[in-house]
């Protein structure tokens, strides 16, 4: 390990925390995997890891906090479940070690890393939203930095395969989690989620669909703005694209979607932004239609490795 690297653990041993563990190692100048954690000693996530030369504990976090390296790990990365992640925050919380959770659970702010990363280093658990959140969100910010955002509407498609027993547990947590996302971190005034696991073979990509209701204002300067934002996801993400261009349709008065604005706003002139996006994953453990995933465990590195390059953090052992 270099001055500048920061070890870390990774806390779930499914699809998620795996296809983590490996950008890690393979990806990562700023992160050393140290530890693995799961709960199934026969998991392919745990004996992947030993043939990785990473340690590991199939306790949970109780033989995480009980390993001689946990002295030195700097940030964990939870890759479990809504309600697993506030055990094992709890847990946590007493040694001060950093948190990143890929749960619904939002025990922490919202962390969505094109958008307020910045705002959010100084936390000690920051949550990662959810797969669509982390799709559609940066859209909704782009519009709202143009004009203001009085409902935003997301639907995020995945193939029926990407969603693990993980993912099924948490669909009611996933849409409350990604419509509260979408108001505090999208800046939208209203924020609604819907999740649709396609069962179709061959397995469909990540598709995923932001209606937005926001105030009239220059079309031009608004697509300019989501284009500078699909840079910036893409930078993290590189297989996050627009599937096509977005699209513009003015309201009309007494047109059934103002109801879905505050009454207020239902007076101003609305314009309907439409914005199309495709996740195709990288496939370094999973396949490459489960975007979804995919995009969650790049949006968690680009945290860690943030997280690592802070001078309090980076070298420093607790």
């Amino acid at each position: 390990m270099t001055p500048s690297t920061a070890k870390v653990a990774i806390i779930g041993s499914g699809n998620i925390g795996t296809d983590l563990l490996i950008k890690v190692k393979r990806l990562s100048k700023q992160l050393e995997a140290t530890v693995m954690v799961g709960i199934d000693p026969d998991s392919d996530g745990l004996r992947r890891a030993e043939r990785l030369g990473v340690a590991t504990t199939a306790e949970g976090v109780d033989g995480l906090l009980r390993m001689p390296q946990f002295a030195d790990i700097q940030v964990v990365f939870d890759a479990t479940s809504a309600s697993a992640h506030l055990r094992n925050d709890a847990a946590l919380r007493e040694s001060g070690v950093r948190v990143v959770d890929l749960t619904p659970a939002a025990v922490g702010p919202f962390v969505v890393p094109a958008v307020n990363l910045p705002d959010l280093t100084g936390e000690r658990n920051v949550n990662m939203v959810t797969c669509g959140g982390q799709a559609t969100i940066p859209m909704v910010a782009a519009v709202s930095q143009v004009t203001p955002v009085r409902y935003a509407e997301i639907v995020a498609s995945i193939a029926s395969r990407s969603a693990g027993p993980g993912t099924r547990a948490n669909i009611d947590e996933f849409t409350e989690t990604t419509a509260h996302a979408i108001e505090q971190v999208g800046r939208a005034e209203r924020g609604k989620a819907i999740i649709v696991l396609n069962p179709a073979e061959p397995p469909m990509i990540m598709r995923d669909t932001v209606l937005l209701l926001a105030a009239a204002a220059d079309r031009d300067a608004i697509v300019e703005s989501v284009h500078r934002m699909v840079e910036a996801v893409t930078a993290y993400v590189p297989g996050y694209r627009l599937k096509q261009q977005v699209q513009f349709e003015v309201v009309p008065p007494q047109d059934g979607r103002r109801r879905l604005v505050s009454a207020a706003a239902a007076e101003d002139d609305l314009l309907q932004v439409s914005v199309f996006l495709e996740v195709e994953g990288a496939a370094h453990y999973l396949p490459s239609y489960a975007g979804n995933l995919d995009i969650m465990t790049s949006a968690a590195l680009r945290v860690g490795e943030t997280l690592a390059s802070l001078p309090e953090l980076a070298g420093a052992a607790r």
